[in-house]
């Protein structure tokens, strides 16, 4: 038997991703007590492993989910606002190839997917000459096409500021603290807990629970007395490649393939193109989840077909993989499994209380966690109205509408920093830069340089705030920066945060 901690919660989350960060900002702001717990890095499996979009998805319209497509579309509005230095507006652009689908079907789904929404605040789609800026990298057999808006963002670090804001607003926040089992009595939920590092038994009371396991959804349940359902996931792998970059500009492609799926080249981290991604069932989320030498070449292949320069498995400077938990539908094709997510509340026998989340996608997580937390409004008497889709997130406090003006102010503010490291800073902290350089004159005020414009008082935020233990931590989740390091850099790094810990 572990160590019980006296306080009871109202709700305990399990899963660390988007959609666990996403309803613990939202419950939290509301006024209710949250714990969310972790099993690994916050943000470590699906969440950081997506292709880094905010879309309302074009494609999903030929499977006519008008409603997901609205949705996702008034979602990526709301995230522009409360989410300014992660979220930015991208172009895309579509070659045509009459083969894989006409034009007048092109044309009415850019067309619904311009209007759909009703606040669109993003350049209207048109039909383009490729000849010109929107062409290069393209084989000059490609003459036409057409381009749309969507936004990139920063995954990673999107599920980072939830939880911050869910911890301003009184959450506690654990990663490294894997769920084992959960038994209601007495009114309330014991919920025991192993520390991954440590493995430490400790039991939480929680009045409510809240499965926001992600692949590991029915597991889960499994480990809940009594806890059934007949809602299942699919999983699906995602694996993307990066290379060098294939094309100037800040536009990205999306490339139809022969199996009339669609694969995305878009500019990333500066001095790259990220590529992808893939359809690949799994039958449990506990396989090892890598890119396979088939994905790679379907990915190549997919995009040689477009390129004037092709792309080969030679190419491919890292990789990433991901599993996707989709609600199972029925749909054979994975490509045609819905996107939209299932909320299911469901009460023991022992009158346990569980909300179980299946499926979602990055860009609805926010209004999932919002329909989440109001189904659980019969449960408690505290209660506010959710402030999710007007306050900002940690980070986009910042004055004026844009980055860039933002950018243009800092630099005059800290002109003894490289720009390169200040805007680097900026994506990643938003207003929070200012908090890291406010006392600093030069940047031996910042500490050890470890490379690729990370210093050591910004990887002392990382440890301290932001729930970072491993150098995998900040090296790919908190920042990018083990795809531009040395083996040298990185570990230092690792040296660095073992000798914090000794």
């Amino acid at each position: 038997m572990g160590a019980s901690n006296t306080e009871i919660y109202d709700i305990l989350i399990i899963g660390g991703g988007i959609n666990g960060a996403g309803i613990a900002r939202d419950a939290a702001g509301r006024g209710l007590r949250v714990l969310l717990c972790e099993q690994d890095d916050l943000g470590s499996a699906t969440s950081s492993a997506s292709s880094k979009l905010i879309h309302g998805g074009l494609r999903y319209l030929e499977h006519y989910e008008f409603k997901l497509v609205r949705e996702a579309l008034s979602e990526r509005e709301t995230l522009m606002r409360i989410a300014r230095h992660l979220v930015k507006p991208m172009r895309f652009v579509l070659p045509h190839i009459a083969a894989m689908r006409p034009a007048w079907m092109i044309r009415i789904g850019l067309f619904l997917y311009d209007h759909l929404s009703r606040s669109n605040s993003l350049p209207r789609s048109r039909a383009m000459d490729l000849g010109g800026a929107w062409g290069r990298g393209l084989k000059p057999e490609f003459t036409r096409g057409f381009v749309y808006s969507d936004c990139w963002v920063d995954d990673a670090r999107l599920v980072l500021a939830n939880a911050l804001a869910a911890r301003d607003d009184g959450a506690d926040v654990r990663v490294r603290c894997k769920v084992q089992s959960a038994t209601y009595r007495d009114g309330r939920w014991i919920v025991t807990t192993q520390d991954t590092n440590t493995a430490e038994i400790l039991n939480y009371g929680a009045r409510v629970l809240v499965n926001a396991a992600g692949p590991w959804v029915s597991h889960v349940l499994d480990t809940i007395d009594a806890a059934q359902s007949q809602n299942r996931v699919r999983l699906v792998k995602g694996s993307h490649i990066v290379v060098p970059r294939l094309h100037k500009g800040d536009h990205a492609f999306i490339l139809q393939h022969d199996d009339r799926r669609v694969v995305f080249v878009i500019p990333f981290e500066g001095r790259y193109s990220v590529i992808g991604t893939t359809d690949v069932p799994i039958s449990s989320p506990y396989d090892p989840v890598s890119i396979s030498d088939d994905e790679v070449d379907y990915l190549c292949n997919a995009v040689s077909r477009y390129t004037s320069q092709p792309v080969t498995p030679a190419d491919v400077v890292w990789n990433y993989a991901g599993v996707r938990p989709l609600f199972d539908d029925g749909q054979q094709d994975p490509s045609k499994i819905t996107r939209d997510y299932v909320l299911e509340l469901v009460t023991t026998p022992a009158g346990g209380p569980v909300l179980s989340v299946y499926g979602g996608k990055v860009t609805t997580y926010r209004h999932l966690a919002e329909s989440a937390v109001e189904q659980l409004h019969p449960h408690f008497t505290t209660w506010r109205p959710s402030q999710t889709a007007s306050a900002t997130l940690p980070g986009s406090d910042f004055p004026g509408t844009d980055l860039l003006d933002y950018h243009a102010d800092l630099k005059k503010r800290f002109a003894w920093l490289p720009q390169q490291s200040l805007l680097a800073m900026l994506r990643r902290h938003g207003s929070g830069v200012e908090t890291i350089l406010h006392d600093a004159s030069c940047t031996d005020d910042l500490g050890i340089d470890f490379g690729c414009s990370l210093y050591q008082r910004e990887v002392d935020v990382f440890l301290n705030r932001e729930w970072a233990q491993t150098g995998n931590d900040i090296l790919w989740r908190r920042t990018k920066c083990g795809l531009h390091m040395t083996d040298s850099e990185k570990s230092k790094i690792e040296d660095y945060i073992r000798q914090r810990a000794a």
